[in-house]
């Protein structure tokens, strides 16, 4: 098979297209024919060794597409079954095994390409505004890069929830793909010359002086003083990510200071911990989808021998939407 691989830490350049022998799944797991595989900033990180990553290593760990053979007792699939799944090392490859407890099942009309575009993000978005804060009527949310993948799918879930969402991006087609998801108003951040006094002020002006009741925040390091300011007292910063780098060390005391504000660093992996919650989750996701209740914006695709450069586009803040590998 075919398959990118990551022969040692460093930037997009040390991807390579290279054929690797096919995989046979083991007890409790499936072989599977990738239809798309997702790229995401943590596969950034693993190439990177930001995370620790053993080397050389296949990369990703997202897609969709069928089953081809199951291992030794697995059941509640078969071949020929669509599946998709959000944690399978090595899913930038033709092949894929993925546990069998990890995959769920591709619900009908819904395209393998759409589907390998929402198991990682979309149910992060879930669980950012159905779990870690609630998000229900009259709530006032800001979400950082409301134009990214996980942001767009976010403030959809949020709006349908009753919240109103003011979204930061970072070009007016950025903000009008915002506005197109919900969004009642956009910032644009790359327009501020101090962003930690300048976007509180906006916000703060949007919501009456009060703040919001939630930041959900995936760009980190360069968001994060703003983001601590624009909350409202007792409101709740979800950091859940870091694309412009990760926080540094910081004093609780400034949650006091702020007004009892809450902090939390979530992964997805907690919020998927039994199969019970990952099947809710993402049958909620993928049904929405299917269904044509959630706009999902696959913005770029592209070929296996194209990963380096699809991985400098979203290092780059060049995307929207999704970003693809279809091999």
């Amino acid at each position: 098979m075919r398959a990118v691989v990551a022969r040692t830490a460093g930037g997009p350049e040390v991807l390579e297209h290279s054929e690797r022998p096919d995989p046979e799944p083991g007890p409790g797991e499936l072989l599977v024919r990738v239809a798309a595989a997702g790229v995401n900033f943590i596969d950034t990180y693993r190439r990177a060794g930001v995370y620790p990553m053993e080397f050389p290593h296949v990369v990703g760990t997202e897609g969709a597409g069928t089953v081809e053979a199951t291992g030794d007792g697995v059941t509640g699939f078969a071949v020929g079954d669509q599946v998709a799944w959000h944690d399978a090392p090595g899913s930038y490859a033709e092949l894929a095994v993925v546990r069998a407890v990890g995959a769920v099942r591709v619900p009908a009309g819904l395209d393998l390409v759409t589907a390998a575009a929402l198991p990682l993000q979309g149910m992060t978005a879930h669980y950012l505004v159905a779990s870690t804060f609630e998000v229900g009527f009259g709530h006032d949310v800001l979400l950082h890069a409301g134009a990214g993948g996980v942001g767009l799918l976010a403030t959809q879930l949020a709006t349908h929830r009753g919240g109103r969402v003011v979204t930061t991006v970072s070009t007016p087609e950025k903000a009008a793909l915002s506005r197109d998801a919900g969004a009642l108003h956009t910032i644009d951040y790359a327009a501020m010359d101090d962003l930690t006094t300048e976007l509180p002020a906006v916000v703060r002006d949007l919501t009456d002086g009060a703040g919001v009741h939630v930041v959900y925040d995936g760009v980190g390091a360069a968001t994060f003083d703003a983001s601590l300011a624009s909350l409202r007292a007792r409101g709740m910063l979800v950091l859940f990510g870091g694309a412009s780098g990760q926080v540094p060390p910081f004093d609780p005391q400034r949650l006091n200071a702020g007004g009892s504000l809450f902090l939390t660093r979530p992964t997805l992996a907690h919020y998927t911990a039994t199969r019970g919650e990952l099947e809710w989750r993402a049958g909620e996701v993928l049904g929405l989808a299917a269904s044509g209740d959630l706009d999902v914006r696959v913005g770029t695709t592209y070929a296996l021998t194209d990963a380096a450069e699809a991985h400098r586009a979203l290092e780059g803040r060049a995307t929207t939407g999704k970003v693809l590998l279809v091999p």
